[in-house]
């Protein structure tokens, strides 16, 4: 992962919320998780897509989880969709993780993984696989064109919304009527 200490240009840790200018059916009314952000690049998980799919039928380790406890696989992004990524609401003491920002951790940690699968409580956690990814400029040149609405992280909007209503509640949030969202008429 990337790293934006000491950019003061840095966007990171922030809530992209996607706008119809955005052409891209990948981000079509995603909140994206703004984790990373420098000249270079930057690195964000999609939020709100939510797949019925168990995150133990997927999830591949040696020797394999043979249970299912529940734990759903999520979408994270359309770029290297292999990639899994543990979200977690609060830092567990024997994880591997990164802060995003209070209350948000990143792990890739297969030892998590594993104990994620099997047991019963998860929390505040979010298994994604994929990632969105930007190079360098990209990201601006889509915020210059109004197809990303900023705002801050909330931990309420992230764990406790249901995914499909996710984008919307972000949206009014901000104070705008998400049915008045229309094609070239972005709100800046």
């Amino acid at each position: 992962m990337m790293t934006t200490r000491g950019n003061s240009n840095s966007l990171a840790p922030r809530l992209l919320l996607s706008m119809p200018q955005l052409n891209d059916p990948n981000f079509k009314q995603t909140v994206v998780l703004l984790c990373e952000h420098s000249e270079e690049a930057a690195f964000g998980l999609v939020l709100n897509r939510q797949t019925d799919t168990p995150a133990s039928s997927v999830v591949s380790l040696t020797p394999p989880v043979e249970v299912d406890n529940g734990l759903q696989l999520w979408i994270g992004g359309p770029v290297e969709p292999e990639r899994g990524w543990i979200l977690m609401g609060d830092q567990r003491a024997d994880a591997e993780a990164v802060r995003v920002c209070d209350g948000l951790y990143l792990s890739t940690s297969a030892d998590l993984l594993r104990r994620l699968l099997v047991n019963r409580s998860q929390g505040r956690t979010r298994l994604l696989t994929g990632y969105a990814g930007w190079g360098a400029g990209q990201l601006d040149a889509e915020l210059a064109a109004s197809a990303w609405l900023i705002a801050d992280v909330q931990l309420d909007l992230i764990f406790e919304t249901q995914a499909t209503q996710m984008w919307e509640t972000a949206i009014r949030r901000l104070g705008a009527e998400p049915s008045m969202l229309q094609m070239g008429h972005g709100v800046h």
